[in-house]
């Protein structure tokens, strides 16, 4: 009889060791989960240059004003002499990829987007660049 209450204990410190495993199991992944998630704070002022083509002071406003159409845009600049856009997004709203995404969009190719040729060819003739 003694023998068959040890082995009922034994069996019951292995159940209660595979529910304790568990129990640590589950709160080390629920640790790790918060801290990945810490780790991807956005940048509510995250700062950006982008290069993008155009030629005049029409294109300036174009492009100025499409960038602005991308919800989170704060700030948006476009240089007529270097063909720089410099913008100020908050990252929790918006990323960079949709700027430049809006700013093809109106027919001004970016770095690694291109404009449609339709919406490039709907630009005035002064503000065709060559692509």
């Amino acid at each position: 009889m003694q023998d068959s209450v040890l082995k009922l204990n034994k069996k019951d410190n292995n159940k209660n060791n595979i529910k304790m495993k568990n129990i640590i199991l589950v709160l080390l992944v629920t640790f790790v989960g918060f801290s990945v998630q810490a780790q991807e704070k956005k940048n509510k002022n995250a700062k950006y240059t982008i290069t993008v083509n155009g030629n005049c002071e029409q294109c300036q406003r174009r492009i100025q004003k499409a960038a602005f159409s991308v919800n989170g845009v704060k700030t948006a600049n476009w240089s007529i002499e270097s063909h720089k856009l410099v913008v100020t997004i908050n990252e929790e709203k918006t990323s960079i990829l949709e700027v430049k995404k809006a700013v093809a969009r109106v027919g001004h190719d970016v770095e690694e987007i291109k404009s449609t040729k339709e919406s490039y060819n709907n630009l005035p003739n002064c503000c065709q660049y060559d692509r």
